[in-house]
């Protein structure tokens, strides 16, 4: 036994050296002026950003005889050394978060130098470019809120669900209720991408210490909700909204106001969400006006850019948006709509705007540099949670 110990304690202390001289090797030949991103596993490691945003990629994979970084839907060979290193450098990326992957022999793998992160509907790696001027999506010495993980029963799911919840600086320490944010994540993704991806306890943190936002509740449900009798919780149609619109307004919201301090009227509750979520927000934001007085809806598809979207009829969809468009307005206090400029969504979207503002609708817009992804939605974030509850 003692001698099979001493072997492991070998193994171990040999891989360790390999690992230490593995990483600085890397860093006595990293190029001048690049970075290791917050997402990766080892600081001191790839991949790397380049100072004018492209990504340099370093594999170790000596034994494969094909190696590709799949960089948000964008495939890139890599070339092998003759140590059996694989490496590549991308064009330049746009500021933000980026899904990627390594694809190994057509085999597609999360990449171990990275964090992963659920997305794409699997678990991804992802690199995180850095843009100036976006200190209030990093953490910074301010009073700091809490992400809870809480679970409730969904009586349509029968079974247990969960819900991360951000609470401000303070909630325990005091008594006051607080206005709720439930915000909505995409296709593909969960609950836990608001919170991790998009960054919304910094976002919150940095308004409301700068006096930007008002102190609020935010919550994060997992809106990929399958009833008993069939139908997720997605769909572009009203119909395709009522197994998640039963699920959050019968259950969720409940469950928040059983159990945590928020105030309990519709002036006190907005609804947003991104790509799927924000037609989520769409629908049951605006015909639900009893319930929300306050409707973001991020980087949507349904107004166009996306397959099977096409024609969209506002009045058809929000009964009233166009025939009745004073009470319409009178209905909501904040109704904010954004887009990134690089998505395919932005032309529909800008579209889709005027059509309400030509029709005397009450509705903000504003577009941000980026595709469909989360700086975008982060931004998105940021400016909607400025104009709530004032």
């Amino acid at each position: 036994m003692k001698k099979t110990t001493q072997s492991l304690l070998g193994v171990l202390l040999t891989a360790i050296a390999c690992t230490q001289v593995a990483a600085q090797n890397y860093r006595e030949n990293f190029p001048e002026d690049s970075y290791s991103p917050v997402t990766n596993t080892n600081r001191t490691s790839y991949p790397r950003v380049l100072a004018d945003n492209s990504v340099m990629f370093h594999v170790n994979a000596p034994q494969a005889q094909n190696v590709q970084i799949d960089l948000g839907g964008t495939k890139y060979d890599m070339k092998k050394s003759a140590s059996g290193a694989w490496t590549l450098t991308t064009k330049p990326q746009v500021p933000g978060f980026h899904y990627y992957s390594l694809i190994i022999d057509g085999v597609s793998v999360s990449d171990p130098a990275s964090q992963t992160f659920y997305g794409c509907s699997r678990w991804s790696s992802a690199i995180e470019v850095k843009e100036t001027g976006m200190a209030d999506f990093e953490i910074q010495q301010v009073p700091h809120g809490e992400v809870r993980t809480v679970h409730y029963y969904s009586k349509v799911e029968e079974t247990w669900r969960p819900l991360l919840i951000y609470t401000p600086a303070g909630y325990d320490e005091g008594k006051q209720s607080y206005p709720v944010v439930y915000i909505q994540h995409g296709g593909g993704e969960d609950h836990r991408g608001w919170m991790e991806q998009g960054r919304t306890a910094q976002i919150m943190d940095n308004l409301i210490a700068a006096g930007k936002a008002v102190p609020m509740i935010v919550v994060s449900a997992n809106s990929n909700v399958r009833s008993r009798n069939g139908g997720m919780g997605g769909g572009y149609s009203w119909q395709g909204m009522q197994t998640f619109r039963s699920e959050l307004i019968d259950n969720v919201i409940p469950f928040v106001e059983k159990n945590f301090r928020v105030k309990k009227d519709r002036k006190n509750r907005a609804m947003c969400g991104l790509s799927m979520g924000g037609g989520q927000s769409f629908y049951i934001g605006l015909r639900d006006p009893d319930v929300f007085a306050n409707v973001g809806v991020f980087s949507t598809g349904m107004f166009g850019g996306i397959s099977g979207a096409s024609n969209f009829d506002l009045e058809a969809e929000v009964p009233g948006m166009l025939t009745d468009t004073k009470t319409f307005n009178n209905q909501l206090d904040v109704f904010f709509i954004s887009c990134g400029e690089q998505d395919p969504r932005i032309e529909y979207t800008r579209s889709i705007v005027k059509k309400m503002r030509d029709s005397g609708v009450n509705v903000r817009f504003s577009s941000y540099l980026g595709d469909h992804e989360w700086q975008v939605w982060r931004k998105s974030l940021h400016e909607f949670a400025q104009y709530l509850f004032k």
